[in-house]
C-alpha cells in the first residue's frame, strides 16, 4: 500500500469556528463552515478548503469508479458555451432568468452551462457516423452555473456547483432503456457507497424534456423537495409527479343544474359558509394565461392549485396568473363567479382528475353574485384535458394501492431522464443504420450533484457534536490528537508516521498552544471516523481509540492501535 502523507493541523489552511455563521439556515451550512471545509466567497459562491476538497475528491472518485464500471467514458467539455445550440433546442429562452448569459468583446452571445445536452449531442454528431459507433455513454464532472434568485442553505443551493452529468446515445429505444437501467443501478451503488439514505422517486422532466424521469432523493429536514412515500407499497414520487386515479361516477340521479343567488361570496370560503357546505363540495376555477391565452383550471374547492404542476403540464409555454385587466372586455368571464358550464369554446378547460365525469359541484354561474349547484362534469360541461394539478396532501391515496401517503422533505442528489429524440431532432443527429438508411439517435441524460452530496451527507449523519463522515468519503481515516505535552506530541507524530507508512490517511492535531479541550472538540466537529488520542498515558505507550460514529472508546498499547487501524 502506498505511503500516504500525514496532514498536520499546524500547517492546515483551515480554521475551526466556535459559533455558527450568522447567515446559516441549515445544519450542513453551519457545520461545514465551522469545521473548516468551506468558506463563502459571495452569494451562492463557495471556496473549498483542503479538508472540504478531500471530501469532494472522494465523492468524485466513487462516482468515477462506478461510471467507469458501466463502460462510460469521461470527457471534459467547456463551461462557457455558444448560444446557437441552445437556441436550436429552445432552451436559450426556456431556461429564463436562471441562465447566465454574457457576451464576448465582439458581441457574440454565450452562456455558462447549466447542463450540457446540446454540447454532448454535437460532440457525438461529430464523432459517430454509423450504428457501429453506438451505443456510447459519455460523462464529465464539472462546475455548472445557475443564476439562483435567492441562493441559500450553503452549498445546497448555489450559483456554481459541481455536478456529474452523463449522456447515453443509442440507435433504438430498447438500447436507451438498457442505458437507463445501467445508470439507475450505478446510482444505487454510488449512493450506497457514500452512505446516503435515499429514495428513488418518479419525477417530471421539466425543462429537460423527455419521457421517463426519476429522482434520487435524500430525506432531510433541510431539503427543498417534498416527496410522497407510501408506507404500504414501494411507491415514491416527487409531489409534482403524484397523480390521482380518474374514477367516473354515475350521475343518473343528479338533479338538473340550477342557479342560486349567493351575494358577496367571491371566494370558496365565503361560498361554503353561506351555503353551509364543505369546501370540498365546491369547484374552484383558477384562470391562468398560457402564452397569453386564458385557460381555466378546475380543482375541488378544498384543494390548492400547484402552479409548478400547471407549468409542467404546459411546458415550455409561459404560464402566468390573470390580472384584473384580463377581465376587461370579457363578459363571459365574471370575476369570482366563473363556472366551467359557461366557458364554451372560448376558454380551454383543464381539470384535476378529482373532477371526474359524473361528479356534481357547486360552482360559479358566470353571473354576478350567483352560483350554480348540481353542475355535473361530462353532462353540464366538458373537460378538455385532465391533469393532476393540486398540491399533494398527507393522506392522499397512493396511486398504486390506495393507502394514505406520507410526505417528507428531501435533498435531490441525482436525476435520470430518458430524453428520447428531443435534442437529436433539434440538432439532427443521425447515424447510418443497419439497413443502410439514416437512423435518428435517442438519448438519456443522467446527473449527480457531487457538491450537493457533501451537504446531504452532513445533513443526514451529523450529531450534536459535529460532522460524522463514513470511511469512504472522510478527509482522513484517522484523526490523531496530541493532548498537548511534548511527550504526547512526540508519540502522536510517531504513530501518525507509522500509520501513513501503512497507507492510512492521517490528520494529526499537533498544534502548539491549543488546549486539549479545544482539540477534542475540533476532532468531533471535523468528523473523521476514528480518533486516536495520545493523552495521559502516553508515557506508558498507551493511546485512546474512539469510534466517531458510535462513541465507543478503548485504551490500547500503541502497537495494537496501529495494527487495528491498518487492518
Amino acid at each position: 500500500m502506498a505511503n500516504a502523507p500525514v496532514q498536520r493541523m499546524s500547517k492546515l489552511m483551515a480554521k475551526t469556528l466556535r459559533d455558527d455563521p450568522a447567515d446559516a439556515e441549515v445544519l450542513s451550512h453551519k457545520l461545514l463552515v465551522r469545521a473548516g471545509y468551506v468558506r463563502r466567497t459571495a452569494a451562492g459562491l463557495w471556496s473549498w478548503l483542503p479538508l472540504g476538497k478531500k471530501v469532494l475528491g472522494n465523492i468524485e472518485r466513487i462516482v468515477r469508479e462506478e461510471m467507469d464500471a458501466i463502460g462510460a467514458q469521461e470527457v471534459q467539455l467547456p463551461a462557457l458555451l455558444p448560444r446557437e445550440p441552445y437556441e436550436a433546442t429552445g432552451r436559450w429562452e426556456e431556461y429564463g432568468p436562471e441562465l447566465f448569459r454574457l457576451q464576448d468583446r465582439k458581441g457574440g452571445d454565450y452562456l455558462l452551462g447549466p447542463t450540457h445536452e446540446e454540447i454532448f449531442t454535437l460532440l457525438v454528431k461529430d464523432q459517430a457516423s454509423s450504428y457501429k459507433d453506438l451505443p456510447v455513454i459519455l460523462y464529465q464532472i464539472q462546475n455548472k452555473y445557475r443564476d439562483e434568485a435567492r441562493p441559500r442553505a450553503g452549498i445546497l443551493r448555489g450559483r456554481e456547483f459541481l455536478m456529474k452529468d452523463s449522456y447515453s446515445f443509442d440507435v433504438a429505444d430498447e438500447g436507451l432503456a438498457e442505458s437507463y437501467a445501467l445508470h439507475r443501478a450505478a446510482y444505487q451503488r454510488i449512493f450506497e457507497r457514500l452512505g446516503l439514505d435515499y429514495r428513488i422517486c418518479a419525477a417530471t422532466a421539466g425543462a429537460m424534456g423527455g419521457s421517463k424521469s426519476e429522482e434520487f432523493l435524500a430525506p432531510a429536514e433541510a431539503g427543498e423537495d417534498t416527496f410522497a412515500d407510501c408506507p404500504n407499497c414501494d411507491f415514491a414520487a416527487n409531489t409534482e409527479a403524484v397523480t390521482h386515479v380518474l374514477t367516473p361516477v354515475d350521475a343518473t340521479n343528479t338533479p338538473a343544474a340550477e342557479d342560486i343567488p349567493t351575494p358577496d361570496t367571491p371566494t370558496i370560503e365565503t361560498l361554503a359558509a353561506s351555503l353551509g357546505v364543505p369546501a370540498s363540495a365546491t369547484l374552484k376555477n383558477l384562470l391562468v394565461k398560457v402564452d397569453g391565452e386564458i385557460v381555466a383550471v378546475g380543482v375541488p374547492g378544498d384543494r390548492e392549485v400547484d402552479l409548478d404542476k400547471v407549468e409542467a403540464h404546459f411546458a415550455p409555454a409561459a404560464v402566468e396568473l390573470v390580472t384584473a385587466e384580463d377581465f376587461v372586455g370579457r363578459p363571459d368571464l365574471v370575476r369570482g363567479y366563473v363556472g366551467p358550464q359557461g366557458l364554451g369554446d372560448k376558454v380551454k378547460y383543464i381539470a384535476d382528475p378529482r373532477v371526474a365525469p359524473g361528479t356534481a359541484w357547486i360552482t360559479g354561474a358566470n353571473k354576478e353574485h350567483t352560483h350554480a349547484r348540481n353542475v355535473v362534469a361530462g353532462r353540464d360541461f366538458e373537460v378538455d384535458t385532465y391533469a393532476d394539478v393540486v398540491v399533494v396532501r398527507e393522506g392522499d391515496p397512493c396511486p398504486n394501492c390506495g393507502t394514505g401517503l406520507k410526505l417528507d422533505r428531501a435533498i435531490e442528489i441525482g436525476h435520470i431522464f430518458q430524453l428520447g429524440r428531443k435534442y437529436t431532432d433539434a440538432l439532427k443527429l443521425d447515424v447510418l443504420g443497419q439497413n443502410g438508411k439514416p437512423a435518428r439517435v435517442t438519448m438519456g441524460s443522467y446527473g449527480i450533484g457531487v457538491s450537493r452530496a457533501v451537504a446531504a451527507l452532513a445533513e443526514q449523519h451529523a450529531d450534536d457534536k459535529g460532522l460524522v463522515w463514513s470511511k469512504e468519503v472522510a478527509p482522513a481515516d484517522v484523526h490523531v490528537v496530541a493532548a498537548g505535552k511534548a511527550l504526547q506530541t512526540e508519540l502522536a507524530l510517531e504513530v501518525s508516521e507509522k500509520l501513513a507508512a501503512a497507507g492510512v490517511r492521517v490528520l494529526v492535531d499537533d498544534r502548539a498552544g491549543v488546549s486539549p479541550g479545544v482539540k477534542f472538540t475540533d476532532s468531533e466537529l471535523i468528523g473523521v471516523p476514528q480518533i486516536l488520542v495520545a493523552g495521559r498515558r502516553a508515557a506508558e505507550g498507551v493511546v485512546e481509540l474512539k469510534d466517531r460514529r458510535t462513541g465507543t472508546r478503548e485504551e490500547l498499547p500503541t502497537e495494537e492501535a496501529v495494527a487495528r487501524l491498518t487492518q
